[in-house]
Formats: C-alpha cells, structure tokens, sequence
C-alpha cells in the first residue's frame, strides 16, 4: 500500500479527490499544471507516495526520486519545451517558500530565462 495523508493537498489530487489539470501520470507520479504559474510552462511533479520534502528522503525513496527526474524530460516533450529548455525546482523547507509539505518539482519553461533567476540576489555561477 502506497502511503498517503489524509489532508495533504497533493495526495488528495493524486486519488483524484480534487480536480486538477494532469499533464502526464504513471504508477509512481502525477504531473499537473501549477494554478498559479510562473512561466508560459509550469508544471509540477509529484510522487505518488507522500513524503514530505526532500529532506525526508531515506534510501528506500531513491526509486521515487528518481520518478520524479524521468518524468521531467517526458513532460517536458509533452508539454513542447523539451528542446528549447527547462528547469526543475525543488523548494525545501519554509525558507524556501516550500507551500505544500509533499516533494513536487516546478517544472518550468517556455520562455528565456535569466541567470540568477531572483533579481536582487548576488549572482551564483554553478
């Protein structure tokens, strides 16, 4: 039985308990158009299995990292920016500004982006 929380926002979409715009879903993650986009692209991945953030990962969630990371480059074709470019966010923990305590990848695209992506921010190569 895959772990679910009852009132995590995502695992409620994952059962299919809210609406949401799925892009693209296999046994082991559901990606979904963000409601709130940030790019002409915007696209989260999820595991079907609740886990927290990234930082709760253990080694038995390496096959559902790994998920996550797969799927980016097909919803990337699915979605037309495969080619052109795209990145794959994660935000971890509350300074992060991480909204929904259950890992999902913003993946976004569609337009060019810039480099550091925060105005304001001291530039970071790497």
């Amino acid at each position: 039985m895959i772990h679910q929380e009852p009132d995590c926002l995502f695992c409620r979409i994952v059962r299919g308990e809210i609406p949401a715009s799925i892009v693209y879903r296999n046994d082991h993650v559901v990606a979904f158009r963000d409601i709130t986009p940030i790019t002409p692209q915007h696209v989260l991945i999820i595991p079907v299995r609740h886990i927290a953030s990234l930082s709760d990962l253990t080694p038995e969630d390496e096959a559902a990292a790994g998920q996550i990371l797969l799927a980016a480059g097909i919803v990337a074709e699915i979605i037309g920016i495969r080619e052109s470019g795209y990145r794959l966010v994660f935000n971890t923990g509350k300074d992060a500004l991480q909204s929904v305590f259950h890992i999902h990848g913003h993946l976004i695209g569609g337009n060019q982006m810039g480099w550091p992506p925060f105005p304001g921010l001291p530039e970071v190569h790497g």
